[in-house]
């Protein structure tokens, strides 16, 4: 087997390296502009309520990992699920509680009756969008 050495070998690496370089900054910077475009979609979509003053919008959050390469986008909230597929009749696909209930509302300090909260979409177009757009740049 014949062996290649020298001055175009050195080339070859160098081009080949670079040609790396520029990929993996690419991919970065999709994975970047993506997590963003979702980041941005989400917070402008969830709901605003008076009464806790943006906390759903606030504890959306992005964390960049391996480099560049992945980002995870958290919604710290742990009601987001509720406000995403709704509650009681409203809720999606008909899995909520069908009877009105009570409860106490300690931000409101007084009893509450419902029937359940319609769903407000905040996540998953927002996810929806980055898809389009992931698979719109590749």
């Amino acid at each position: 087997m014949a062996r290649v050495s020298g001055r175009w070998v050195r080339q070859m690496n160098r081009a080949t390296d670079e040609f790396r370089d520029r990929v993996m900054e690419s991919a970065k910077q999709l994975v970047t502009d993506t997590a963003e475009l979702i980041y941005s979609h989400a917070v402008l979509n969830a709901p605003t309520a008076t009464i806790d003053g943006g906390n759903l919008k606030n504890s959306i959050e992005i964390d960049y990992q391996n480099g560049g390469l992945t980002a995870v986008i958290s919604v710290g909230a742990d009601y987001a699920i509720y406000v995403e597929y709704g509650t009681g009749i409203y809720a999606e696909e008909g899995g909520g509680r069908q009877t009105p209930w009570v409860y106490y509302d300690t931000k409101l300090n007084r009893w509450v009756m419902t029937r359940g909260m319609r769903a407000q979409p905040f996540w998953n177009p927002a996810i929806d969008e980055g898809m389009r757009y992931f698979a719109s740049q590749m």
